[in-house]
């Protein structure tokens, strides 16, 4: 069992900033990659960014530029650093983790989401 605790979301003005971020805790052997996935409301969820173990990045087109995603290793934590942000990021915001338990099986895990809206 993996647990993911997401925090940071809440409300902000277009153009404000806020930071993400997911605490991984239970048993895993390994994770690879961390991510953010967002569903506003009548859409599907979709990825907004992801990091690897190794260090590589992945962006939505939309947010490139203004949003940043990082991981710290050693505490099993994702953040994602939001800047300039638009009524149109306004959405749950998911935390997602690949990764391989002790039993040799790739898992994907799900934390239960935060709410990001951006309104004046």
């Amino acid at each position: 069992q993996v647990q993911l605790v997401e925090s940071g979301g809440g409300l902000v003005q277009p153009g404000g900033s806020l930071r993400l971020s997911c605490v991984a805790s239970g048993s895993f052997f390994k994770i690879y990659t961390m991510g953010w996935y967002r569903q506003a409301p009548g859409k599907q969820r979709e990825l907004v960014a992801s990091i690897t173990r190794g260090g590589t990045t992945n962006y939505a087109d939309s947010v490139k530029g203004r949003f940043t995603v990082s991981r710290d290793g050693a505490k099993y934590t994702v953040y994602l650093q939001m800047n300039s942000l638009r009524p149109e990021d306004t959405a749950v915001y998911y935390c997602n983790t690949d990764r391989l338990g002790a039993d040799g099986t790739r898992y994907a895990d799900w934390g239960q989401g935060t709410q990001v809206t951006v309104s004046s």
